[in-house]
């Protein structure tokens, strides 16, 4: 049995609704992919070392280990950022820059990896803009059950000024950049950006071509909307689009194509074992990831994440949770 993901979503969202004018408190937290316990606040350090950074193109180049990526698009006066690394990595950013300002900044999600130079930036000038959903979660402390303790909200600085809920565009010098949401793909309050001009698209985490697929169940993201954005993401490109995940390097639009193929044979895969009320432990012992032509480090938290995530929008559906 093979479920319609759009059907899913679109049903599912009915149940949905409601919680989108809730504030998100820690018990929806979701899973975050660092160890946060560091100070949330900006760290200065006259000792950090400039991260390696590579040309995509004449305007945009990607910093990488901040610990992933970090997108710089030049534009004229100063830089636009995608993400901004960690706390402990983010003075690193800031050197790699090389005296340039900071004028923009976007936040694909909120987890800290791609948020913790927030503040840093922030109070060197730079304008914050995130999908509605992230700001929210960077607004109040918030429980990780992966790692069984709570995160503190980081400074008022560190929020984002400016929030979108679909899609939109600005310039930046002779740039037109795109963003828009994908909704529930890794957390719930995922974003791309696109340089059009320019023919990069930048997709965060909801793209992981070196690491396990991460679905942040909590929050509302599930395996069935994460195929869709991939999907969505390639309608934007063409063949000579440049792609660039939260990690890893940067992508052609084959390989994009491919991770799409992968999550919707996922998605197949596991959506029909689950309704058959197969556990997460259950499709290990099955193997289902054996032959899908890739090695994940850690199946059981995969299928895991995949299950809880099927239960939640089955719940809206009325249909077979166990």
């Amino acid at each position: 049995m093979t479920s319609d993901r759009r059907t899913f979503l679109k049903t599912g969202l009915g149940g949905l609704a409601g919680l989108t004018s809730l504030p998100l408190v820690g018990s929806l937290a979701g899973c975050q992919q660092l160890p946060v316990r560091e100070s949330a606040g900006p760290v200065q350090s006259r000792n950090a070392r400039a991260l390696p950074i590579t040309k995509v193109t004449d305007r945009v180049s990607v910093i990488t280990g901040a610990p992933g990526n970090v997108v710089v698009l030049s534009a004229g006066d100063g830089v636009l950022l995608v993400d901004s690394g960690s706390v402990a990595l983010a003075p690193s950013v800031q050197k790699s820059l090389a005296g340039a300002s900071v004028r923009k900044l976007f936040n694909t999600h909120y987890h800290a990896d791609q948020t913790g130079g927030n503040a840093l930036f922030a109070t060197a000038g730079a304008e914050i803009h995130a999908h509605a959903v992230t700001k929210q979660w960077l607004s109040a402390d918030y429980f990780v059950p992966a790692e069984d303790h709570w995160v503190k909200a980081p400074p008022k600085e560190a929020i984002p000024k400016v929030a979108f809920r679909s899609k939109g565009e600005l310039k930046a010098g002779a740039e037109t950049v795109e963003f828009g949401y994908l909704l529930e793909a890794h957390t719930r309050g995922d974003a791309y950006v696109f340089f059009r001009d320019s023919n990069v698209l930048v997709t965060g985490d909801v793209v992981s071509p070196v690491r396990d697929p991460a679905l942040d169940w909590y929050t509302g993201a599930w395996l069935g909307a994460r195929a869709d954005a991939m999907e969505d993401l390639v309608k934007l490109c063409n063949e000579q689009t440049r792609i660039v995940p939260a990690y890893g390097p940067v992508m052609t639009f084959a390989e994009l194509k491919a991770e799409r193929d992968l999550m919707v044979k996922l998605f197949d895969l596991t959506s029909a074992l689950n309704h058959k009320g197969h556990s997460a432990e259950d499709m290990v012992n099955k193997g289902v990831l054996n032959d899908v032509g890739r090695k994940f480090q850690d199946p059981h938290r995969f299928l895991y994440d995949a299950v809880k995530g099927f239960q939640g929008h089955y719940t809206n559906l009325g249909g077979n949770v166990v």
